[in-house]
């Protein structure tokens, strides 16, 4: 967090159920769905809408092709996942429009597309596959293969060959995200990933005008401003009041305390807050916001600076990830088969109650990510 302040961004979908809704979904291979960030730059890639399909082909990207059966084995997995945990009713939701199941769809579609994308990625730097991991795919496919009944094989339409395949591009996609991000360091100082706990008086030196945007004051509001922060600042010193008093009595931030790690807050804030000891109080400290008073209240959290490290790390790793991926994908052909994809739906049959893909393919290889 680099203000003060803290703004809610909300989107309204559209619920209609069209094309370029799922285009987009395609289009997107949105690494927020993806590893928790979006680069949102798909300017550069191609779409093409054409009826040069196979029957059962949902979609083609660049010649990574996606068929139905792996569509279906992906989607009635999360089905019956869902289902296990709230019921079948959960289908009856929806949100402004749009079907609790569309969404799942779209999830699908996202999930496949970007494992592809990854397998076009993996042969252009060169990524594969090892005999040993071919040999776990194949085995993984013949345990999940074995665990479906005759009604799920012939719904699904699946054979042991293509549920192999599955499994080795789902490893290959993983295998080149662990080639891309195999540089980063782990090693995260104490220091990098400190969390401090501070109390804080604000005195603004703007407002805001009808829009919700911030006009800064004029200088003689600057110095009544200063003035006040001046009284607050002398009252701490001098022990008049509690800080607690103070904040209640002078701050302008509907926000007393702030936890924060470094790169959160703004630099003349933070540069003060950090140089404090436990029960320090910092001179005037004035940045965009106004002029600020903060106490310290709390310079090292073990816990909290241990579980920053983690975040640390993969944050380096989305950011170098991205770097590496959203480039590559911004020059893919994408080819959607629209009427077919509108075809698609889940299967509702008492005997199709497969939801163990996912975590057969756990049982043999080791993940790294959620694709």
């Amino acid at each position: 967090m680099k203000s003060m302040e803290r703004d809610k961004k909300g989107r309204k979908h559209s619920g209609k159920r069209h094309s370029a809704r799922c285009l987009a979904v395609l289009l997107g291979v949105c690494v927020s769905l993806f590893f928790g960030a979006c680069g949102g730059k798909n300017a550069g890639t191609r779409v093409v809408l054409t009826t040069g399909f196979y029957a059962d082909e949902v979609f083609r990207i660049e010649d990574e092709s996606c068929r139905l059966p792996e569509v279906m084995v992906y989607l009635t997995t999360l089905q019956n996942q869902y289902e296990e945990v709230y019921g079948e009713e959960i289908w009856n939701a929806s949100l402004d429009g749009v079907t609790l199941e569309e969404n799942v769809k779209e999830m699908v579609l996202a999930k496949i597309a970007r494992i592809k994308s990854l397998n076009l990625l993996a042969e252009s730097m060169e990524v594969e596959l090892d005999e040993e991991e071919l040999e776990r795919a194949r085995q993984a496919a013949d345990a999940y293969y074995a665990s479906l009944n005759e009604t799920e094989r012939t719904l699904l339409g699946v054979t042991p060959e293509m549920i192999a395949q599955y499994y080795g591009e789902y490893a290959l996609a993983e295998k080149v995200y662990a080639h891309i991000i195999k540089d980063i360091n782990p090693e995260i100082s104490d220091d990098e990933a400190r969390t401090i706990t501070v109390e804080h008086i604000l005195i603004k030196t703007y407002t805001v005008d009808g829009r919700g945007e911030r006009v800064a004051y004029s200088e003689s509001a600057r110095e009544a401003a200063y003035a006040r922060a001046a009284e607050a600042y002398a009252y701490a010193m001098d022990g008049t009041y509690t800080f607690e008093e103070l904040m209640e009595r002078y701050s302008e931030d509907n926000v007393t305390s702030y936890s924060f790690r470094k790169g959160e807050m703004t630099e003349a804030f933070e540069e003060a807050a950090f140089n404090l000891g436990n029960g320090e109080i910092s001179g005037i400290v004035e940045d965009e916001y106004g002029y600020h008073i903060i106490k310290c209240i709390n310079t090292f959290d073990r816990e909290e600076t241990d579980q920053n490290k983690l975040k640390i790390v993969e944050e380096r790793k989305k950011e170098v990830f991205s770097e590496e991926y959203d480039v590559f994908v911004e020059s893919l052909t994408r080819q959607l088969n629209e009427e077919l994809w509108e075809q698609v739906t889940f299967l509702h049959d008492e005997n199709v109650t497969t939801k163990n893909f996912f975590d057969v393919y756990e049982e043999y290889f080791t993940k790294i990510l959620e694709l």
